[in-house]
C-alpha cells in the first residue's frame, strides 16, 4: 500500500495538475489544513527538476498569502483561531499570544517558519496578538522562502542520489519519519 501510495503521489507531482495542487496545499497549510506542501513540493522537484524554483516560488507566494488568511482568522475570528490553535495544542488566550509576540516578535515567525512545527500556529497566533503585518508579511516572505527554496535546491542537485535511496528503503524511512513526526508533535505540545 505504500508503494502505491508514493507512487501515485510521484505521478501526480509530474502531471499538468501538480502545480495548482501545489498552490491549493500551499494554501491551506498557513491558515488551516494539517498536511505542509513539502509532500507535494518533495516528489514534484524529483519528477522535473528543471522547475524546482518555479514550485518552490509558488509555495512561498502561496504559503504567504494563506498566512495572510490565517492572521485574518486570528484578528476577526478569534473563537475559531482558538479551535485551531486548541486543536494543534495552543489552547492559550489571547493574553499568552500577545506576551509571546512582544517577547520574541519577528523571531518567532522566522524561527518557526523554517521548522516543521505547523506554520499555522504562528499565523493565526499573529493574528490574536495583532502583531504588525507589515512585519509579519516580510518575515513570512522571508521564512518561507528560505525554507522551500532551500529544499528546492537540495532536491534539484542531490534528487535523482535521493530518490534512488528511498524507493529502495521506502519502509524504513516511512518509519523514520512517523517517529521523528511523532518526536515534533511530543516537543510542540509537552515542552513548547
Amino acid at each position: 500500500m505504500l508503494r502505491k501510495l508514493y507512487d501515485w503521489v510521484f505521478n501526480l507531482a509530474g502531471s499538468r495538475h501538480a502545480p495548482k495542487a501545489l498552490v491549493a496545499v500551499s494554501f491551506a497549510e498557513s491558515s488551516f489544513f494539517p498536511i505542509p506542501p513539502d509532500v507535494m513540493l518533495a516528489p514534484m522537484v524529483l519528477a522535473r527538476p528543471e522547475k524546482a524554483y518555479v514550485y518552490a516560488g509558488l509555495c512561498t507566494l502561496a504559503s504567504v498569502l494563506g498566512g495572510l488568511l490565517g492572521y485574518a482568522i486570528g484578528v476577526w475570528l478569534e473563537p475559531v483561531g482558538y479551535a485551531i490553535l486548541a486543536f494543534f495544542g495552543h489552547p492559550e488566550g489571547p493574553a499568552e499570544f500577545q506576551k509571546w509576540f512582544a517577547e520574541w516578535g519577528a523571531w518567532i515567525i522566522l524561527v518557526k517558519g523554517l521548522t516543521p512545527i505547523p506554520y499555522k500556529l504562528v499565523t493565526i497566533t499573529a493574528g490574536v496578538a495583532h502583531f504588525d503585518l507589515a512585519t509579519f508579511i516580510w518575515t513570512s516572505t522571508l521564512t518561507r522562502g528560505a525554507r522551500f527554496f532551500l529544499s528546492a535546491t537540495l532536491l534539484k542537485y542531490f534528487g535523482p542520489h535521493i530518490r534512488a535511496e528511498v524507493e529502495r528503503r521506502l519502509g524504513l524511512y516511512s518509519l523514520l519519519f512517523f517517529v521523528l513526526l511523532i518526536g515534533v508533535v511530543f516537543v510542540v505540545k509537552y515542552l513548547g
